[in-house]
């Protein structure tokens, strides 16, 4: 028998009943549903919606020598303000996770670290979960020796190989001065160029004819990006002094 057949109902209530009477039947179909099959599995549900999820790929974004960074971990299924920390393994030296999950700082030296950080909800610590986290350091700007210095008759001169592995092409200044021991340096190159972004390398030559005497050669590049405020600089220097014995 229709139950509802000399219900009289205003349009507006119908709507409202037919709406519950949907929800009705959604909720019922699992348990309707033939064999005690459900068409999903009660076990999973419950597991992918209970317990914390920390986000984000392993892999997180690359930061660079001496430059600002900050990334801030997060994670799902909390009821609660988060606490997090430092498992194992450790962030690049002058870098640090504050109790809330920002990891920031600059920096301090370029390579792969490899860490793993934790995190529960206040007043719950059995709820901690875990993740590990891979952080590549990279140097904006790379110098090596493609010549090293060394005297030739009364000249001190070389070639370096510089490279800009940041995102942005970068106005470069590059400077080599030869220092005597009282000081005085004398400029023996210098280059003021454009360096593109594409990572090749490029070789920069110097050399100059210098007094009787002996010099470390101190090599600066300095790269700006001025769109973004941005200052790069390595730098090296020969590990001992040069001596020229032929007078300019």
């Amino acid at each position: 028998m229709n139950c509802f057949h000399n219900l009289r109902v205003s349009a507006g209530a119908l709507a409202i009943l037919s709406s519950v009477l949907a929800g009705f039947v959604f909720a019922s179909k699992p348990v309707l549903a033939l064999g005690g099959q459900t068409g999903s599995d009660p076990a999973q549900a419950s597991s992918s919606e209970k317990g914390l999820v920390i986000h984000g790929d392993s892999e997180m974004p690359e930061g660079y020598l001496r430059r600002n960074y900050e990334y801030h971990f997060t994670a799902r299924g909390a009821f609660n303000p988060l606490h997090w920390k430092i498992e194992k393994g450790s962030p690049p030296p002058g870098m640090r996770l504050e109790d809330n999950g920002l990891l920031h700082g600059q920096p301090l030296h370029s390579g792969e670290y490899q860490f793993t950080v934790s995190t529960y909800e206040s007043g719950k610590p059995e709820s901690a979960v875990q993740k590990g986290f891979v952080l590549r350091v990279l140097t904006a700007l790379s110098l090596r020796w493609n010549s090293p210095a060394h005297v030739n008759g009364n000249r001190i001169e070389g070639s370096v190989t510089v490279t800009n592995a940041s995102p942005d092409d970068v106005d470069l200044t590059f400077i080599v001065m030869a220092v005597p021991p009282n000081g005085r340096a004398v400029a023996i190159g210098y280059q003021h160029l454009v360096l593109p972004h594409d990572g090749a390398p490029m070789d920069l030559p110097f050399g100059d004819s210098l007094p009787h005497g002996g010099y470390v050669v101190h090599v600066d590049a300095i790269g700006e990006v001025e769109a973004k405020n941005l200052i790069y600089r390595e730098r090296m220097q020969t590990p001992h002094a040069l001596q020229v014995v032929v007078g300019p």
